[in-house]
């Protein structure tokens, strides 16, 4: 790309000049003590340079900690509604600058510019979310069993959170990870994904600009063995955030376990669209279309299953398969444009391989099924919208977590059966059925395996003042967003005040 078409590129859709940024650390913007930088691309088209950014090694991941541990103590004791009021300014600011944001992380990222508005109305969410939590912070009293005695249970900070956070909402889950973390008193080193940095140094700019005290928020780009590992193993991190694949967030609780550091693991997910005979055919189309394609189906609640009674079977592939070779596939920035990239060039050649594996396997591709590589698309990551129909529920396509735009429709006979095969993958993050029958409904809520569950939706959508995880391998038993975000960042302590004058020993003298 030449340097004129690079500059009008910036100019039409308003984006940031490349140049070299700097880790964020103790309120300065400061480069890796490795001296080694890495460029990063735009997944549309390769000769994009969106930035140059550290590769950053232990020694930074120190002077991270460092910081964050000096700020700790000033920053735990600042009132919880002051800390509030950082958070609540950084929301109006993200407010101000969300359609700014939101362009940068298409180019980033490779998501359709609707989705990325949508990523960055979730960090504005959180953010006065968790500044409304600075004025409750809610803990429990309790009636004493002894007279004259009052008891009490209160949220305490940990210290330093180290989050890691990856490239599918680069700046959403940074912060529903961070605002949790710094409404309850911790202080912040996050790693972001090497895939998209930029979000979260323009989450930093935000927190800059809000007026945050130095040390409290503190970014280190770099790789995973390089930044990632040592933070694991830092004696002062008191809390491991991750979002990512179970095999790293596995290897993470290992990592965590010698030291009995705080570990909270957002994994993968296989999550399925049940579809009763019931059902508006029609409206679950649509679900089924926007949760296996929305994000190019890079999203841990993506629909990658869609179970589909025998009644209505025929009836929804036909119309799921025509609707997905009618969806317009490019660079996310154009307003025509329904599905980006994959992220990666890795990313597309996973998606390609299951593709092979899926009719390998006997399934029939009845939409997409090739990777796109000619003309426009020669310079990006793209892969066609891809539908799976005659799936069975042991094949590795309905497994699998392949995260990308692959969905797979298994034929069904009844309800039971429908929650036994959404039931049998090992992880359980989102579901959902699509049905008129309220008692359906019921029965697939209580009985499917997931976190999450939608009806008559797809299995994408959640809102931040929710919880959000998953159960089996898809999680280790925490939630991130809404209140039970702050479980993870803080811990309880139990207050007892006896005013009575005299020793009174518990159960003893309550006989």
């Amino acid at each position: 790309m030449s340097a004129t078409t690079t500059q009008s590129l910036h100019e039409r859709y308003a984006l940031r000049v490349p140049r070299e940024y700097k880790n964020y650390i103790n309120g300065e913007w400061v480069a890796s003590e490795s001296g080694k930088t890495f460029d990063n691309t735009n997944p549309a088209n390769t000769d994009d340079v969106i930035g140059t950014f550290q590769e950053s090694n232990s020694k930074d991941v120190d002077g991270a900690v460092d910081a964050a541990s000096r700020a700790y103590e000033l920053w735990r004791l600042t009132p919880a509604p002051k800390r509030a009021e950082f958070l609540y300014r950084a929301g109006e600011i993200l407010k101000r600058d969300k359609e700014k944001i939101a362009r940068e992380m298409t180019r980033e990222m490779g998501k359709v510019l609707d989705e990325t508005k949508g990523d960055v109305q979730e960090a504005i969410d959180m953010a006065f979310l968790a500044a409304g939590e600075g004025r409750r912070l809610f803990g429990v009293t309790s009636p004493s069993e002894l007279p004259n005695k009052f008891n009490m249970a209160v949220r305490a900070p940990l210290g330093v959170a180290g989050l890691i956070t990856p490239w599918n909402f680069p700046i959403a889950i940074p912060a529903w990870k961070g605002m949790a973390a710094l409404i309850c008193g911790n202080t912040v080193v996050i790693k972001p994904a090497s895939l998209t940095p930029l979000a979260v140094i323009m989450l930093a700019e935000v927190f800059e600009e809000a007026g945050l005290p130095p040390g409290v928020w503190n970014v280190v780009t770099g790789g995973g063995r390089e930044v990632g590992e040592p933070m694991l193993k830092h004696p002062a991190v008191k809390v491991i955030s991750f979002t990512g694949s179970t095999e790293v967030g596995r290897d993470i609780n290992v990592a965590c376990a010698p030291s009995f550091k705080r570990v909270h693991l957002e994994m993968g997910g296989k999550n399925c669209i049940i579809v009763m005979d019931d059902a508006d055919v029609d409206l679950a189309v649509d679900g089924a279309l926007w949760g296996a394609f929305g994000t190019t189906g890079q999203r841990c609640t993506a629909s990658s299953r869609i179970i589909v009674q025998s009644g209505v079977y025929d009836q929804f592939v036909e119309k799921l398969a025509g609707r997905a070779k009618k969806l317009r596939v490019g660079n996310g920035l154009d307003a025509n444009v329904d599905m980006g990239p994959s992220v990666s060039a890795s990313q597309r050649k996973t998606v390609e391989s299951y593709v092979k594996i899926g009719q390998k396997e006997g399934a029939e591709v009845v939409a997409g099924g090739n990777a796109l590589t000619d003309g426009g698309f020669a310079r990006g990551f793209f892969h066609e919208p891809t539908v799976f129909a005659n799936v069975t529920s042991d094949m590795r396509i309905a497994q699998e977590e392949i995260f990308g735009p692959v969905t797979a429709v298994i034929k069904c006979e009844s309800l039971e059966e429908a929650i036994a095969v959404g039931n049998s993958v090992k992880y359980g993050l989102s579901s959902s059925i699509y049905t008129k029958n309220v008692n359906s409904a019921f029965h697939a809520m209580r009985d499917m395996e997931t976190g999450i569950f939608y009806v008559n939706a797809p299995t994408i959508g959640a809102e931040v003042h929710m919880p959000f995880g998953g159960m089996k391998e898809t999680g280790n038993g925490h939630r991130e967003a809404g209140v039970a975000g702050i479980d993870v960042f803080s811990e309880w302590k139990s207050i007892y005040v006896d005013y009575s004058g005299a020793l009174q020993r518990a159960q003893i003298d309550t006989e």
